[in-house]
């Protein structure tokens, strides 16, 4: 069986877990990635299976196309079984790195392939740093490495933002391990590029670095967001909302507890239904 077939299985096997969750809201819920369901009810299986549900169809169809472009230099590099350890030990190492920075945030939750794709896409820049890339509809190309660089420099920035809701995280994680993968077992393209691949991974290594020692470094103001002080981000808006359900919740009980199920209106009775469905 070729890698090609590894490629497409992958590829519909994405399509398919993202229709039922995208169609079944407790099946997402049931797979998604969510720190306090990993940490608390050790639930693992979340590091894999999140990276094959996706939030809208745009979302997988970004992810699943962007696989199938860099996919090709990876499966002529190193074959079926080094495309398939890329993909999936990205996905994990990506998610990883995300529980450990979000690892205080119980709520926090994300889903996509994004940290296996970049994977395959920086093991590509590592095996074809000279590679040409160019953008969508516009007709300039450049070195993958310089991409690379730049795509490090923005998931680093994102990071510490905290300012829009994409998994910056996940794909840091998941690039630089595709990247070591690849090196570890095409050697020779450190050898033949190591200048390069150096430029990438040593900002790469040192915020990691600085997030296991110093974890305040994520915490401070930045150049372009300058009302960041109250840290109001995406994590506490749906840390607020989940608040407001519950207390909603507890106001619909407490009226029951008083005048009974008859007096709750078709609102509060579809509010008290879709919180019981959660909690099965």
């Amino acid at each position: 069986m070729s890698a090609s077939i590894f490629l497409f299985l992958l590829i519909i096997f994405n399509i398919l877990v993202s229709y039922k969750g995208l169609t079944n809201r407790l099946f997402f819920e049931s797979y998604e990635f969510q720190v306090d369901k990993i940490l608390l009810n050790k639930d693992y299986r979340r590091l894999v299976t999140s990276g094959f549900l996706h939030v809208s169809w745009t979302h997988l169809l970004f992810n699943m196309f962007s696989l199938y472009f860099f996919s090709g230099a990876v499966e002529a590099g190193l074959g079926a079984f080094g495309f398939l350890l890329i993909y999936f030990v990205s996905l994990i190492g990506g998610n990883l790195l995300t529980l450990f920075i979000h690892r205080n945030h119980g709520d926090y939750s994300s889903v996509g392939a994004s940290g296996a794709v970049c994977g395959i896409m920086f093991a590509s820049v590592a095996l074809f740093p000279d590679a040409r890339i160019g953008l969508f509809l516009i007709p300039i190309s450049f070195p993958a490495w310089i991409y690379a660089l730049a795509y490090v420099l923005i998931s680093i920035y994102g990071i510490r933002s905290k300012k829009i809701n994409i998994g910056h995280e996940a794909h840091l994680g998941g690039a630089l391990i595709g990247m070591l993968l690849a090196l570890v077992m095409h050697p020779a393209s450190l050898a033949e590029n190591y200048g390069k691949i150096l430029i990438i991974l040593i900002p790469s290594l040192v915020f990691i670095y600085l997030i296991i020692t110093r974890p305040q470094v994520l915490f401070v103001d930045n150049l372009f967001y300058k009302n960041h002080h109250d840290f109001y981000n995406i994590d506490h808006r749906y840390n607020a909302e989940r608040a407001d359900q519950q207390e909603e919740v507890d106001r619909i009980l407490e009226k029951i507890s008083k005048k009974g199920m008859s007096s709750l209106n078709k609102q509060e009775k579809k509010t008290l239904e879709a919180y019981s469905k959660k909690l099965r």
